[in-house]
């Protein structure tokens, strides 16, 4: 009997969501940059000027009831998020950008909590069919998004850079020389001939690009980071680029992922989640959460605001 482990510590999960990947109900086109599926080597492009990785944070303070004059009670959140770049350029790396920000987030008019440890901005959003509790979620991470975008915009200086933003591209696809950096699978988009290309890719190798069209479009492909050789997916992340694009650049971007990311891959024995969780976005992360501050203390400030 033969069986390898993975890198990624159990604790986070799998890079893999579920043991076996539900198919997914996506249209996808498979042929758009070939028709005979194989892995793509990497080849050596010149550097871009600078490559930008965008991350944010949340947490969620306190639940709350916001109550109207009338004694009816409706469920809201009081959430905290931040948002930064990190870029890096001639071998340094550096955070040049960072926004906290705090939503009292709730389906009604609500007014702004002031606490000694920071200003709630009332934002109200609407219940859909799966409840209120989704939608105050959904809520603080479309306000986590447009921080990102905020401070992706506000980090880039004009020049030919590369910004990675951590996570799907949605609602960031109009961001220039951008690409959606996924490192945790959730479904299994291409038929199973086409998952035997992705297992089978060596290190700097991706997949052919192919269309993906959910409720919102854009292209994508697989590539692997440097790792030991482990399970079938291991190292595997998936690229996502604006399906607003033309195809060429898509593929010239695809050619600069292969180019560029995988010397910022993190190692086993520094990170739980190497090597998908790269070392820009590892260290932004720990210095967003930073920044957010005591959640202890945002909490008992929320809890004096309300007895005053």
């Amino acid at each position: 009997m033969r069986f390898t482990v993975e890198a990624w510590d159990p604790s986070y999960g799998s890079p893999l969501e579920n043991d076996q990947l539900p198919a997914s109900t996506a249209k996808v086109d498979a042929g758009v940059e070939t028709d005979k599926w194989a892995p793509i080597p990497s080849q050596k492009l010149p550097d871009p000027s600078a490559v930008l990785f965008v991350d944010g944070v949340r947490r969620i303070d306190a639940r709350v009831w916001i109550e109207d004059g009338n004694g009816i009670a409706t469920q809201g959140i009081c959430a905290s998020y931040a948002a930064g770049v990190v870029v890096c350029r001639n071998g340094k790396s550096e955070m040049t950008t960072a926004e906290v920000r705090r939503s009292l987030v709730s389906i009604t008019d609500a007014p702004d909590i002031q606490t000694r440890f920071g200003t709630y901005r009332a934002a109200r959003t609407v219940a859909g069919d799966s409840g209120i509790g989704p939608a105050l979620s959904n809520m603080v991470q479309r306000k986590l998004f447009d921080t990102e975008v905020t401070v992706a915009v506000n980090a880039r200086d004009g020049s030919e850079d590369l910004l990675i933003v951590d996570g799907p591209l949605r609602n960031r696809s109009n961001l220039a020389r951008t690409l959606g950096y996924i490192k945790t699978h959730h479904a299994e988009y291409l038929p199973t001939e086409l998952n035997t290309v992705v297992s089978a890719l060596q290190a700097g190798e991706r997949s052919p690009v192919f269309l993906l069209e959910t409720n919102w479009g854009r292209y994508a492909w697989y590539l692997r980071l440097p790792c030991p050789p482990s399970a079938p997916w291991a190292g595997v992340v998936r690229i996502e680029a604006s399906s607003e694009l033309r195809l060429a650049d898509v593929i010239a971007l695809a050619n600069l992922s292969q180019s560029v990311l995988p010397r910022y891959a993190s190692l086993e024995y520094k990170d739980s989640r190497a090597p998908q969780n790269l070392f820009p976005i590892a260290g932004l992360e720990k210095a967003l959460k930073h920044r957010l501050g005591d959640a202890a203390l945002a909490y008992r400030s929320l809890r004096m605001a309300a007895r005053s």
